[in-house]
């Protein structure tokens, strides 16, 4: 049986010229439950003493609906503050753009604002990866590419990338900025295949971008299916896992792993062992026939 390559021990960041391993960690639910800073400190050690060292987080993360906006954000700069050497381990990538109660905001005063608090909140003097969390229509993409090509050449952020973004929103940024685009941050599941068949995953190929994969297990439908889709893909993941020696999970992560886009899941368990889990998935190669067995599954209907 013929195997698809494993991944690399590490990929490039697009052409940020970082290096990250192929598996990457987030932080949405990081302040939740009174979680504290040494709390904090223990899960960001459970991601680099696994090998993980692209760490994912966002300004809304802590956001309830009324208040703790920001506070994924401070918790982080908490645990950095506390060992001033940690930075160095590890690639930060925050996200920005949405203010609420509004929807979204790339005005060029509130991006500018919002790149400057994460900056405050986590305690850095460079963010290595700002993404613009989910496109404002209502904000021009030049103006956009101006306020992030700004904040590149004042030292503020190192390099740039989008999290939601269609694809023509993603080429129309692109051509606005000096500093290109590096990262692409989609939903991408055994579950949500969509960016696997509509072209965004070429367009990241075309362009050079690394695609960090968010809720990579389909926000926990594939820990307990219930849809005969969902159960299908489960089935389809199991077989390789019982014949791999891994969980379903860990299944799932090198599925998207196998793409040759360079698929990074971002796992987002708060969890010490099951952030450590995630890294056997470097381990986990695949068949051309076990992958496509998964896709048919998630798809529903044959191949043509």
């Amino acid at each position: 049986m013929s195997l698809l390559p494993l991944p690399p021990a590490e990929r490039p960041l697009g052409a940020s010229g970082l290096n990250v391993a192929p598996i990457a960690w987030g932080m949405w639910r990081l302040a939740e439950g009174g979680r504290t800073a040494a709390d904090a400190g223990r899960l960001v050690h459970a991601a680099l003493d696994a090998g993980i060292n692209l760490l994912d987080t966002a300004d809304i993360y802590g956001f309830d609906g009324k208040g703790g906006f920001g506070d994924a954000e401070s918790l982080l700069g908490e645990v950095i503050a506390a060992d001033p050497g940690l930075h160095n381990r590890f690639v930060l990538a925050t996200k920005g753009g949405i203010m609420p109660p509004l929807p979204y905001d790339q005005s060029p005063a509130y991006l500018s604002a919002a790149i400057d608090a994460s900056l405050r909140r986590l305690k850095v003097e460079t963010i290595d990866l700002y993404q613009v969390h989910r496109p404002d229509i209502l904000a021009h993409p030049a103006e956009v590419a101006r306020v992030l090509d700004d904040a590149v050449v004042a030292g503020k952020i190192r390099s740039i990338g989008v999290s939601n973004f269609t694809q023509a929103q993603v080429a129309t940024l692109n051509h606005f900025l000096t500093n290109k685009l590096v990262v692409t941050q989609p939903e991408i599941s055994p579950l949500r295949i969509t960016a696997l068949e509509n072209g965004e995953m070429d367009q990241a190929m075309m362009l050079g971008l690394t695609p960090l994969a968010w809720s990579p297990l389909g926000g926990g439908r594939l820990a307990t299916p219930e849809t005969a889709r969902d159960l299908a893909v489960a089935a389809a993941l199991d077989d390789v896992a019982a014949n791999r020696g891994v969980s379903r999970t860990v299944a799932a992560y090198s599925w998207l792993m196998a793409h040759p886009a360079g698929i990074i899941p971002i796992i987002g368990s708060q969890n010490p062992a099951r952030i450590a889990e995630g890294a056997a998935a470097l381990s986990v190669q695949w068949s051309r026939e076990e992958w496509y067995g998964v896709l048919v599954a998630a798809r529903g209907e044959r191949l043509p």
